[in-house]
């Protein structure tokens, strides 16, 4: 299961609004890469695949592909905002390392 904070739900409700084509949900992935091994991907998409899970949280439809599914069982994704950044952020308790950035894993 993957869980996103009110706040990150917010966030991506807006992004939906305010996108110029017809948005279906969020895109989550994982990929190779990042100083830690791992990094998060996502991204508004229109369609899923059809192999993608499908996860409704807090009226988000989110598509994960099967490959990143056991990467990112349990991962909460939250929205926060800093005085020097704002951005989505992963508590990802199938990581065992992570980067000072936040945006990859190991």
């Amino acid at each position: 299961m993957i869980y996103l904070t009110e706040a990150a739900a917010n966030a991506v409700r807006t992004a939906i609004k305010g996108a110029n084509t017809p948005i279906e949900g969020l895109r989550l992935a994982v990929d190779a890469g990042g100083c830690a091994g791992f990094k998060y991907l996502m991204g508004l998409v229109a369609d899923p695949n059809p192999e993608d899970i499908v996860v409704e949280e807090r009226g988000v439809k989110v598509f994960v592909d099967r490959d990143s599914v056991q990467m990112l069982e349990g991962t909460t994704v939250d929205f926060v905002i800093g005085l020097q950044s704002s951005g989505f952020t992963f508590d990802n308790p199938q990581a065992t390392a992570s980067c000072s950035c936040g945006k990859s894993f190991g």
